[in-house]
């Protein structure tokens, strides 16, 4: 069934539906082996399934902070080159929950301000979307969130290379989400791929955007 795009969502009401349709409810997937995360795309899915058999799940969180300027913008990062996952890619703040962590928004709030010092007291939490999994094993819990302008960022070199905006306009509007694919054990795979600005958001980070897309935009 082909969905027609809606009508873009000013500011008060893309963050008003945020809140009505977004609880702080941790889904079961997270950290159950026996629930895979699905995609909608059934080579991406035989995936994961696979990969629930094969490796342990990494449970991790990311934060999707939207900073309410007049026309709302979504902070990303770079990851540095020399990590072992996912080197030089464009991410959201995050990373694999830790013991100590009360909660995964605890968790991505943490990641938030180590990786860019992002400081908390700028951050709103507004929600968890739905459990996002990756062919590495991870097991992502995003939380969306509000952010207030002013805040200064501090990059960490260790983890990122850099940190920028791109309009929320631009990432919700399904015009712009390009389907991609790539094989994997003889299967092909499709993914979402959002290139703005000389920065190919791709994978993962384009995959939550589609599903902050699904939840909040669409009717």
């Amino acid at each position: 069934m082909v969905r027609t795009a809606p009508a873009a969502l000013d500011a008060a009401e893309f963050f008003a539906r945020a809140r009505a349709r977004l609880r702080f409810e941790v889904p079961a997937a997270l950290r159950d082996p026996n629930i895979v995360p699905t995609s909608g795309d059934a080579g991406t899915d035989r995936m994961l399934e696979i990969i629930a058999r094969e490796q342990p799940i990494r449970p991790a969180a990311v934060l999707i902070p939207v900073v309410a300027h007049p026309e709302p913008t979504v902070l990303l990062t770079q990851r540095s080159a020399h990590l072992n996952d996912h080197a030089g890619q464009i991410s959201f703040p995050g990373g694999k929950i830790d013991p100590a962590d009360a909660s995964p928004r605890d968790a991505a709030l943490r990641e938030a301000w180590e990786e860019i010092g992002l400081d908390r007291s700028f951050i709103d939490p507004i929600g968890y979307l739905d459990v996002y999994g990756t062919g590495f094993g991870f097991r992502i819990l995003p939380t969306l969130a509000r952010v207030a302008p002013g805040f200064t960022l501090g990059i960490n070199p260790g983890e990122v290379d850099d940190a920028f905006e791109v309009p929320l306009s631009f990432l919700m509007n399904p015009v712009n989400h390009q389907i991609h694919s790539k094989e994997f054990r003889g299967m092909e795979r499709f993914y979402y791929a959002m290139p703005y600005a000389g920065h190919y958001i791709w994978g993962a980070t384009a995959g939550i955007l589609r599903l902050l897309y699904e939840r909040i935009c669409l009717p």
